[in-house]
């Protein structure tokens, strides 16, 4: 059975997943969302690992579909058999695509692959063309950095942590304590409206979805 590649590219702002994705995060990749201290929609972060796909091959009918595998690199992805020992991560959604344009990845999810669109003129090889899209992956072992207090993830939600970066914003981080920064603030509630956070909160979080304000509180 041949292996499906893809070719990526991974920035990097908070936790690394192997290579980067971190507040939400993960280790190939972790742009982060933050928000502003005390402004009226402080944010929070979100990362995630940037891919392109170049000719995949062999498995299904979609590349990287819901439920199939792959490696970790520092440049590229490569889409392998589960049982294999160079599988890394699990699809557990995927959407044709932008992220920003799309629906929003499960929230455990460790961190994103984006997919560049591929049309190659032939097809000699059995290869179909890939829309552009992205991927919501799922480390299949620990550390799951997009669990609540994992530290990164391209989500924040209730349980994760947050701490002032110094510019007025915050920054997802561990809540153990064993990330870069110390955790300052946690997220204890989404709500639709700040009026509805508890007297305790201090900060709040922009989330995104159907409770998009999160009420953060010191520790």
């Amino acid at each position: 059975m041949r292996e499906r590649r893809s070719v990526g590219v991974v920035p990097g702002l908070l936790v690394l997943l192997g290579a980067l994705l971190t507040g939400c995060q993960s280790p190939s990749a972790g742009v982060a969302e933050d928000g502003r201290l005390g402004e009226p929609a402080p944010g929070t972060t979100t990362a995630t690992a940037s891919a392109t796909a170049t000719r995949p091959s062999g498995y299904g009918a979609v590349f990287l579909g819901v439920g199939e595998c792959s490696s970790f690199g520092t440049t590229s992805f490569t889409e392998v058999p589960c049982a294999g020992e160079r599988a890394a991560a699990r699809v557990v959604a995927r959407h044709d695509g932008a992220v920003r344009d799309g629906p929003r990845c499960p929230e455990t999810t460790d961190f994103v692959l984006h997919i560049s669109e591929q049309r190659p003129a032939s097809d000699e090889d059995g290869d179909g063309a890939v829309p552009r899209g992205y991927a919501c992956m799922r480390n299949l072992q620990p550390p799951h950095p997009g669990d609540p207090g994992g530290g990164g993830g391209p989500r924040t939600v209730v349980g994760d942590c947050v701490y002032g970066s110094g510019d007025g914003q915050v920054r997802e981080t561990a809540c153990d304590g064993e990330g870069e920064h110390e955790p300052e603030y946690e997220v204890t509630r989404a709500v639709t409206a700040r009026a509805d956070c508890p007297a305790s909160t201090v900060l709040y979080v922009r989330l995104g979805g159907d409770r998009p304000v999160g009420c953060a509180r010191p520790l």
